[in-house]
């Protein structure tokens, strides 16, 4: 299968940089999927479950917001976190999230509104990859 160069950036590391083979990450609309040679663009990524192929084998990693690029045969994909499954806390994952919902119920504000949904939003990110991961 063809390749082309995936860059995977979150605000504090390079997360990954090599060939790939496929990327899927999700977007407002929902996924979208990325192969070599795919047409130009560049779109929002939302938190969510990001998916990308190297040599044949499947890899999983939670994503927060940010954009990616796409170039034809180079992928930059840059984002506020990134995180394989196996490096998630997941009671920590939990605990935020029961705290976000437990603000959105409050309605304080519109300004901790959008705050507590931008959290629930990664909370829930990386418990559904965990959650895809397997037993840890």
């Amino acid at each position: 299968m063809k390749t082309f160069k995936l860059e995977i950036v979150a605000t504090d590391k390079v997360f990954y940089s090599g060939d790939a083979e496929m990327l899927v990450f999700p977007s407002l609309d929902g996924e979208h999927g990325v192969l070599a040679d795919h047409e130009l663009m560049v779109a929002p990524v939302v938190a969510g479950e990001l998916r990308y192929t190297v040599n044949g084998e499947h890899k999983l990693a939670a994503v927060g917001n940010g954009f990616v690029e796409i170039l034809g045969d180079r992928v930059i994909l840059i984002c506020d976190f990134v995180e394989r499954p196996e490096d998630i806390d997941v009671k920590r994952a939990q605990l935020a999230k029961e705290r976000a919902e437990e603000r959105i119920r409050l309605k304080k504000s519109e300004r901790e509104y959008v705050h507590s949904q931008a959290a629930l939003a990664r909370a829930m990110a990386r418990l559904k990859v965990t959650s895809k991961s397997g037993p840890r």
